[in-house]
């Protein structure tokens, strides 16, 4: 029995320990679900899966065993059905942007390893938590030097008395370093206002930096813009 506690206890500790440290990653780079969550979810997931694993342990011993049949893997599948709930709700999209997705995939990992260390599979889960870790913190600094593309959504807002026409727009912003991709027009205010709206692409983030500083100093006729850069 005492062998019993103390394997409980190392599988619900390191579970606990594997999720307070991935959400560690996300509590320091701000994210709504960070440290107090991913240790939960991870916990909580443990847990689940030690109900099903020692369920001799709390069902009463006088019952025949071929009357009660309690599958783990049934346990794994709602738990991860259920995680998503929870994922999506972290999930959100402004624009261009759409933030969350990375701690929403971390979520659910920190699931699955709650999983793992619920059932004992303790080498997958270790080395899973490590290259999970190595992921969030290395990935980030390789593809923050990775050559991209940068898109930014993009509003320039005019009197509708001193309109340009498109192709002066297209050759103002082609000034900068950028290419509009898309475009749409608006009229606004009764009237009395005309928007481009449209989705830019450059290779060189400064370009938008550029054209920001441009429009806020130079371009007389322009009422108001507003210049969204993609990215999470």
């Amino acid at each position: 029995m005492q062998d019993g506690v103390l394997a409980i206890l190392v599988n619900l500790g390191s579970a606990w320990l594997a999720g307070s440290l991935i959400g560690l990653e996300r509590s320091f780079h701000g994210r709504p679900a960070g440290f107090r969550t991913h240790a939960l979810v991870c916990v909580a997931s443990a847990l689940l899966m030690l109900v099903t694993t020692h369920q001799w342990q709390w069902l009463d011993a006088s019952l025949p065993e071929a009357t009660v049949r309690t599958d783990p893997t049934r346990m794994a599948q709602g738990i991860m059905t259920g995680i998503g709930f929870l994922g999506a709700g972290v999930i959100f999209k402004e624009g261009l942007n759409v933030h969350g997705l990375t701690t929403a995939a971390s979520i659910w990992m920190t699931s699955a390893l709650g999983i793992l260390f619920g059932v004992g599979f303790m080498m997958p889960a270790v080395l899973v938590t490590l290259s999970t870790l190595l992921t969030l913190s290395l990935f980030r600094w390789i593809e923050q030097r990775l050559p991209a593309e940068y898109y930014a959504d993009h509003v320039q807002s005019y009197p509708i008395s001193r309109v340009p026409d498109e192709t002066a727009v297209r050759r103002q912003i082609g000034e900068f370093g950028c290419t509009i991709q898309t475009m749409s027009y608006r009229l606004s205010e009764h009237g009395t206002l005309f928007h481009y709206h449209m989705v830019l692409q450059t290779h060189d983030k400064r370009n938008l930096e550029r054209l920001a500083a441009y429009l806020r100093h130079s371009a007389d006729n322009v009422l108001e813009f507003h210049l969204s850069p993609a990215g999470q």
